[in-house]
């Protein structure tokens, strides 16, 4: 279940080259610095629970926001707390040691995935994980390793086979969604109606679909569309 760095898109790490502080990676018998930060109170107790129970860990908890406990090795946070921090990280000093970034979340669309993995955060895991696979992922983040999940893994990899979606084919992909025709889809957006059936066929290449509701089921699970279309009646 562990990837290293050639599976996830390369994306700048401060402190990387410099052979020394977190980017070094932990040595075998040191204590990893964990800090906790998920904006669940709920799931962080767990996570620091799960964690404080090895010896190997030193475990502290805050609230929701990290920015000032850039002392940790490796600090857990949900998925929100995981971009706002990787935001702030890129603005932050290159010489400067950064804690590597493991998100736990419920969130396991592929674009979500996606959208963490090129935001640069180190590991992935979703809530619903065994305590094994949580301390493996700290532990292998902690070597400088990345992290993400077998199921995670295919699911991404599958996705990164296949070309984005045009701005276009996505204007069309949301009418699909609402449950438009070609004909109300070529009115609203100003083309023609053989336009359309062109972006639709382009959809169904791209998201592996074989008909227009399959395509629109695809995109929902995805996090391309909201939710809103799996709940009406078909």
């Amino acid at each position: 279940m562990r990837v290293d760095n050639r599976s996830w898109p390369q994306a700048p790490i401060a402190g990387i080259g410099t052979g020394t502080g977190n980017d070094a990676g932990i040595q075998q018998g040191d204590q990893v610095r964990v800090l906790v930060a998920h904006a669940d109170p709920i799931v962080s107790a767990g996570l620091a629970t799960l964690l404080g129970a090895h010896g190997d860990m030193h475990i502290a908890t805050v609230g929701a926001d990290p920015a000032s406990h850039a002392n940790a090795d490796v600090i857990v946070v949900d998925h929100r707390s995981g971009l706002e921090h990787m935001r702030r990280s890129a603005h932050a000093p290159h010489h400067s040691d950064q804690p590597r970034v493991l998100i736990v979340t419920q969130l396991e669309r592929e674009w979500e995935v996606r959208t963490a993995m090129m935001a640069g955060v180190h590991g992935y895991l979703l809530q619903n994980a065994d305590s094994e696979q949580l301390l493996t992922a700290v532990r292998t983040l902690s070597r400088g390793m990345r992290y993400l999940s077998s199921e995670l893994s295919r699911c991404v990899a599958d996705s990164f086979t296949r070309i984005g979606l045009t701005s276009r084919e996505t204007d069309v992909l949301q009418l699909l969604a609402q449950g438009q025709c070609n004909k109300s889809i070529a009115r609203e957006l100003g083309i023609g109606v053989g336009t359309v059936k062109t972006h639709v066929k382009g959809l169904f290449d791209k998201l592996g679909a074989t008909a227009r509701t399959h395509a629109v089921v695809l995109a929902t699970r995805r996090g391309l569309v909201g939710d809103s279309y799996l709940n009406q009646p078909h």
